[in-house]
């Protein structure tokens, strides 16, 4: 049962899914914008393009001729899935999933008025007036993302009126696509997010990770810990929420689904079709099968019983501090002293200020608290130096 899987993207979440496919016996094609990327690093062949040029696209899938496309980033023409389907090519999870995930507006609709899952309050604009006008529904404080991005991309919260045209600009300058229509959201006064990676199956039902929790900087992951404090109530409620948009998107595969957790409510905020960054916590050993484990048997159509918790564990990323086009990394030699530890360097070629260029994870199966890892997930971190 061996199958071609052309992946979409091919940064640090997509190499950790080609070695999980390898390891199953399948062969993968990686394509991104630039050589060298991290998953071109372990896969059988490599494609530089840009995946936003459909046509380019179009190629690539004709020259290949995959099994499975499999997408990783947003940055991606995903409204030709439609026609690969219509082809007979199989889209991970779905055309349908992947084009309305990567698009903030489509799935923030779908969530809040076709699905009613309980979000927060939120208007689009395209321009610094229409911009103005939201917040005056909305109010301050309030976040503006750009539609089409990820990671925090683009992303700023207004906290005065002096932060509205700053963010309109780095909306239109820094989302992954370039300029493009905004979401502006209430600011939610939340005590904690989760990640809740839930599990599709061709045949089966649908599986639930334990919670993830995280902490974000400039929009982007700093930490993940599995499993994050959630009463039986609100984790009740959130797998429900994510049963449910997930089977309205439909296909097999894994969902990064993230929510917001009041004192008592639970807001969906947002859901990725693919393996989740706060997931790499279960590259610790935290899961019976990891989150990458989890996307490469479920889109072979591979049984999977059950997911169990093995232990708790916890991850922080490893930023580059400089930007360079060869990264000099110093520190391993220290972090690797540190007990019950372990880390990834991702490989990337070039780094950028805040770049993510590796992970520190750290684990315990002794009644360890959640707190005491995600110190020591922060402290081997802090060890690796990239420049």
């Amino acid at each position: 049962m061996r199958k071609k899987i052309l992946l979409l993207g091919s940064g640090e979440l997509g190499k950790e899914f080609v070695i999980a496919a390898q390891r199953l016996g399948q062969y993968v094609i990686t394509v991104d914008s630039y050589d060298g990327a991290p998953a071109m690093q372990v896969a059988h062949e490599k494609e530089v393009i840009d995946m936003l040029d459909g046509d380019a696209l179009d190629r690539v899938v004709a020259k290949h001729k995959p099994d499975l496309i499999v997408p990783e980033i947003e940055a991606i023409r995903t409204e030709r899935f439609y026609e690969y389907e219509k082809q007979g090519y199989q889209v991970v999870p779905s055309a349908k999933a992947a084009n309305f995930t990567m698009n903030r507006k489509a799935i923030r609709d779908l969530a809040s008025q076709t699905l009613n899952l309980k979000t927060a309050k939120y208007k689009y604009a395209s321009t610094l007036e229409g911009l103005k006008e939201a917040i005056t529904t909305i109010g301050i404080p309030c976040v503006v993302k750009p539609l089409m991005s990820s990671s925090g991309k683009g992303q700023s919260v207004i906290k005065t009126e002096l932060d509205i045209e700053p963010a309109w600009i780095a909306s239109q300058t820094k989302g992954r696509t370039g300029a493009s229509e905004i979401i502006v959201e209430e600011f939610i006064s939340f005590e904690s997010e989760i990640t809740l990676l839930t599990v599709t199956q061709k045949s089966g039902r649908t599986l639930f990770c334990p919670p993830i929790g995280h902490r974000q900087e400039r929009g982007d992951y700093q930490e993940s810990w599995q499993p994050a404090e959630i009463s039986d109530t609100q984790l009740k409620s959130a797998q429900e929420m994510a049963e449910k948009v997930t089977k309205e998107l439909g296909g097999a595969g894994i969902w990064g689904v993230e929510f917001f957790l009041t004192k008592d409510d639970v807001y969906f905020s947002e859901l990725s079709p693919r393996p989740h960054d706060t997931g790499m916590v279960t590259l610790a050993g935290t899961q019976s099968f990891n989150e990458f484990e989890l996307h490469a048997r479920t889109v072979l159509g591979l049984p999977i019983p059950e997911i169990l918790l093995v232990r708790k564990g916890a991850s922080a990323v490893i930023l580059a501090q400089t930007e360079g086009q060869v990264p000099n990394i110093q520190g391993l030699d220290k972090a690797c002293e540190m007990p019950e530890s372990d880390l990834r360097i991702f490989g990337k070629p070039i780094t950028k200020k805040y770049r993510r260029m590796g992970v520190a994870l750290t684990y315990s199966d002794k009644d360890e608290s959640i707190s005491m890892l995600r110190k020591r997930a922060v402290l081997i971190a802090s060890k690796i130096k990239v420049d």
